[in-house]
């Protein structure tokens, strides 16, 4: 049965869609079935494994809002063992026609439950907020991941984050776990890097990345290609450090 796991972090910016959609990419390379979830209305995750959202016929919002049947919008990419739910710009949409739905005991998103025994991991790249898209990936999942850029503002924004990821926990979510903080565009040589890991380390020795994911350009280039970074440059540092993070991540759930 699959385990859920949503990417999530309400600063955009900080490489969540990259964490998420690299990360996927390795475990299916390690010989896991990966479904990836884009629940983003940007539609980052799609393009960025290669799916043109302008040939997309339906996507996310039309199974929650429209009926469709979940199999029936699932792509398989042309990377091993990697599925993905498209999305677009319409998941807008979603919070102001569902959200009088959403209680502790009906969850949109419980679909996903349906294709659960089809993959080993489901991965949800949730939108760049704490609105009602990232409480319903979180009330569903097993586990989140917080991408956290190395600078002051996102550990501020991580302050305001875990409090939200604890009322889950307690109103909707009991199993909920924190699978850990991925500290990405990590450059080793600034003082402030070294600080941000220094304060995560104190705050949370236990839910720290053993890897963390350096600034790259090549691993800015790869949505454009619309290649996770094993597949445009396998042998390079990106692509080993994501290594590192998706077999650290299958480790610990």
């Amino acid at each position: 049965m699959a385990r859920i796991i949503a990417f999530s972090n309400q600063k955009g910016g900080v490489g969540k869609t990259t964490s998420c959609i690299n990360i996927a990419a390795a475990i299916g390379m390690s010989g896991k079935k990966v479904l990836l979830l884009d629940y983003d209305p940007q539609g980052n995750a799609t393009s960025g494994v290669g799916v043109d959202k302008r040939t997309v016929t339906h996507t996310i919002y039309d199974v929650l809002t429209r009926n469709v049947p979940l199999k029936s919008v699932i792509i398989k990419t042309k990377y091993e063992n990697l599925w993905l739910i498209p999305s677009k710009t319409d998941l807008a949409a979603v919070e102001i026609e569902l959200a009088g739905q959403f209680t502790p005991d009906s969850n949109p998103l419980s679909v996903l439950k349906e294709v659960k025994f089809d993959y080993d991991y489901i991965l949800i790249d949730c939108p760049p907020s704490l609105g009602f898209l990232t409480l319903t990936a979180l009330s569903i999942a097993d586990g989140v991941v917080v991408p956290l850029q190395c600078e002051f503002y996102a550990l501020e924004g991580l302050s305001q984050l875990l409090p939200s990821i604890r009322r889950v926990r307690q109103n909707y979510n009991p199993a909920l776990q924190l699978v850990g903080i991925l500290p990405t565009m990590y450059n080793g040589r600034l003082t402030l890097t070294r600080q941000v890991i220094e304060e995560i380390k104190r705050y949370y020795p236990s839910k720290l990345f053993k890897t963390p994911i350096s600034r790259s350009v090549r691993l800015s280039e790869a949505p454009g290609f619309g290649m996770p970074i094993q597949v445009l440059e396998p042998r390079g540092r990106s692509a080993q450090e994501y290594n590192e993070a998706a077999r650290e991540l299958m480790e610990r759930i």
